[in-house]
């Protein structure tokens, strides 16, 4: 009985998250088709439940339910960071499924169970559990990507998603598979104590590595593995574009992290070259193919791309320093991720969401509080100091210098260099042309608040870094 209550009280978030979003599918039966934003309301309301459980079990450090599931401080971050990125990705839906007539209370719910699998991945600490958060999140996100059931893109753009996503995940379970084999276990901190007790690595070792290095690598949007990026995030509802490139995203280097820096690290050896080739390559292909989108959301398809590069160098540095990037990073490119969407979804031509990056000629003329907000937004994310992108960047870039990859920093700075050009060029349409088109504003509180929450957040991480770094490092796993 004792057991049974430390298990429930342990995962109590989710199951307030869970049997919410149960709840609510029932309670939508009930609610006529103008009353759907009600469960908006409910599920944010349902969210701060869930943080605030969060909060209580922060300073924990339990593994529960026969060792896969941890309750420490890496999972109540992550879960933290979740919240923030469902909570502010429901705000602008709502206005945004009226309009696009995809007002449905199953949208918002969906993004709950999307919610409860990324927190069973946070504090996953067996392969199997793993695997089942990752799944529970990925379906309901498939189903997400192709909710505008009219739209030729949005269905396209589901079916990818769903055929490369099923094939990633088939890799992924092969290289689980492998790993058990190999190892006797799914638990990590047993298959690291098997690992630190080989003198020699197995080859089937290195293929099990392989093949999980490409199933996260996908989750992640990791060349390699990134075809599937630019297509679905043109196609999904703009809200859901943002939620994909800031949740599930940090969902998947979350156990990229544990499974990699925990389970793996006594061969952290083997496969840190791999890791930073396909970081080069990631960085690279993101940044040169921006340069020549037209679409703003294929355009930050590949700018996620290249992030996610940047990210994956902590993987390279290792270490406590390497884990606090990456975590860092993953807060920073919430915020300022959100905030450029928000403002795309903010900003309409006539009757038509601007998505062409020509729609956004001469708006500091026509708007300059939009303007601002999107040259905030856009300067962060290419790395322009003072801002919060700057310091994700360096920080990553001094723990690989203090482990002596020297060059891999200085690719990495070639590569923003790159990258900031495509961002600075949408700035240069804002303010030094004339205006192309007349845009109203799809403003509500709820889009401003995003909006102000998201420049906060990146400008303030930019002056005042020393906080949420000391976060970030007491939250380190190990």
């Amino acid at each position: 009985m004792k057991f049974d209550i430390i298990n429930i009280l342990a995962s109590m978030p989710e199951i307030v998250v869970i049997s919410a979003a149960c709840l609510l599918l029932m309670v939508d039966l009930f609610l006529r088709k103008g009353q759907k934003r009600i469960i908006a309301y409910l599920s944010l309301i349902v969210i701060l439940i869930a943080a605030g459980e969060t909060l209580r079990l922060s300073d924990g450090n339990i593994q529960v339910f026969y060792r896969m599931f941890a309750v420490d401080g890496f999972s109540a971050f992550f879960k933290m960071l979740f919240y923030l990125s469902t909570a502010l990705c429901i705000l602008i839906s709502i206005n945004y499924a009226k309009i696009e007539d995809i007002e449905h209370g199953e949208y918002y719910i969906l993004m709950l169970f999307a919610l409860s699998g990324m927190m069973l991945m946070a504090s996953a600490v067996d392969l199997i559990s793993i695997y089942v958060g990752l799944e529970l999140m990925a379906i309901s996100v498939y189903a997400l990507t192709g909710f505008m059931k009219r739209s030729v893109r949005s269905n396209e753009a589901a079916m990818k998603y769903v055929i490369l996503g099923a094939v990633s995940s088939g890799i992924l379970i092969y290289g689980i598979s492998l790993v058990y084999g190999l190892t006797g276990t799914t638990q990590l901190k047993d298959i690291a104590g098997v690992l630190r007790g080989q003198a020699n690595i197995d080859t089937g070792l290195i293929l099990a590595i392989i093949f999980l290095v490409a199933g996260f690598g996908f989750k992640v949007a990791a060349v390699p593995f990134h075809m599937w990026a630019p297509d679905v995030y043109e196609g999904a509802p703009t809200p859901i574009t943002a939620f994909m490139s800031v949740g599930p995203k940090a969902a998947a280097f979350a156990v990229f992290l544990r499974v990699f820096m925990d389970a793996l690290a006594p061969v952290a050896a083997d496969w840190t070259a791999i890791i930073a080739v396909i970081s080069v390559l990631t960085m690279a292909i993101g940044s040169f193919v921006a340069l020549v989108q037209t679409n703003i959301k294929r355009m930050l398809a590949y700018s996620s791309i290249a992030h996610a590069g940047y990210g994956l160098l902590g993987f390279v540095a290792g270490g406590r320093d390497g884990i606090a990037g990456v975590m860092l990073y993953m807060l920073i490119y919430t915020f300022m991720n959100i905030g450029i969407f928000g403002a795309i979804i903010t900003m309409r031509k006539g009757n038509v969401l601007g998505e062409d990056i020509s729609d956004y000629t001469g708006l500091a003329k026509t708007n300059k509080g939009m303007a601002l907000l999107m040259l905030i937004f856009l300067f962060s994310l290419a790395g322009i100091p003072p801002l919060a992108g700057f310091i994700g960047k360096f920080y990553i870039f001094m723990a690989l210098i203090h482990k002596g990859f020297i060059s891999l920093a200085v690719i990495a700075v070639l590569m923003s260099a790159v990258s900031a050009y495509f961002y600075i060029r949408i700035v240069m349409l804002m303010y030094m042309k004339e205006p192309a088109h007349n845009f109203n504003l799809a403003q509500t509180p709820a889009t401003r608040l995003v909006l102000a929450i998201a420049a906060f957040g990146t400008i303030v991480i930019g002056i005042l870094p020393s906080w949420f770094i000391d976060i970030v490092q007491r939250a380190v796993f190990g």
